[in-house]
């Protein structure tokens, strides 16, 4: 779908006005960079109306421009370099406030989160915790923080629950070379995909193992071989990513199967609250 945008440009050139054929030059040599600024700007950058790029968008079979706008994003979004997205940020998160700008991304991916999360994937995905044999977690570099978030609170709730903590290949496999059928394995990943990660699912799907995927988009390497996945979106236009959506999705996954380990988890917490009074976990010491 998404190199459709570029090879539907070349094909239809022919047939483009004059203002839209600088608009298509620019898309077809900075489509990186054209991917993620508004019409307006991306008119007044070629020296357009901004009408004349929402009616460029429509002439290329795209209901609007925002619909334009995300093939070309789904195209550039596991691609772009971090010198890229700075440069990318430039046009947009400094426009302005940039408090402002970064919190209302992060809001937007929410929103959409809410939008467009697939309610029976995610039950399917509760379902298969509380199933598995075994589960593993795996997420490597920045994924790796929702992985161990994930690990947390799943270990309090099942018994089997393993967090593989290397980043290289090797050692990923050497963490699950017991895998097999009847556990689940949930691989974590976000643009740009670490190959370590593609490597450990693929591994995991091959032993007969079920593979999740959270990740945040089905042109994600992970996500055709998982049997269910979970998709948020993670692009910031920085080189930071966005994790807010992600973890909000992850949230909801650990108080789902909470829920239904409820009894479970009433007697963890019972246990863990002796437990801390018993060795002051919580309190004050005098001598502090």
């Amino acid at each position: 779908m998404t190199k459709d945008v570029l090879h539907t440009i070349q094909e239809n050139q022919a047939g483009f006005s004059k203002g839209q054929k600088r608009i298509a030059a620019y898309i077809l040599s900075d489509y990186d960079k054209a991917a993620f600024m508004t019409a307006s700007r991306l008119g007044c950058l070629v020296g357009v109306s901004e009408s004349t790029v929402v009616r460029f968008a429509a002439v290329l079979g795209y209901d609007g421009y925002p619909a334009m706008q995300k093939a070309l994003q789904e195209m550039v979004r596991s691609k772009l370099t971090s010198i890229q997205r700075i440069q990318a940020s430039n046009d947009t998160l400094f426009s302005a406030d940039l408090i402002t700008n970064v919190l209302q991304r992060d809001m937007d991916k929410i929103r959409l989160a809410v939008d467009e999360v697939d309610r029976a994937a995610f039950s399917v995905v509760v379902d298969k915790l509380l199933a598995a044999r075994h589960i593993y977690i795996l997420g490597v570099r920045s994924s790796s923080f929702l992985a161990g978030y994930l690990h947390f609170y799943l270990h309090l709730i099942f018994e089997n629950v393993t967090l593989v903590t290397s980043n290289s290949a090797g050692d990923i496999l050497e963490s699950i070379l017991r895998i097999g059928p009847g556990d689940l394995l949930l691989g974590i990943s976000f643009p740009r995909y670490s190959q370590s990660t593609v490597k450990g699912v693929q591994f995991a799907r091959d032993r007969g193992a079920d593979v999740v995927a959270i990740t945040d988009s089905p042109v994600s390497p992970l996500y055709p071989m998982a049997s269910s996945a979970l998709l948020a979106h993670s692009d910031m236009i920085s080189f930071v990513d966005s994790l807010v959506a992600p973890f909000s999705l992850l949230n909801a996954l650990i108080v789902a199967a909470g829920h239904r380990k409820n009894a479970d988890i009433a007697m963890i917490f019972n246990r863990l609250e002796s437990i801390w009074d018993e060795y002051g976990v919580f309190g004050y010491s005098d001598d502090v």
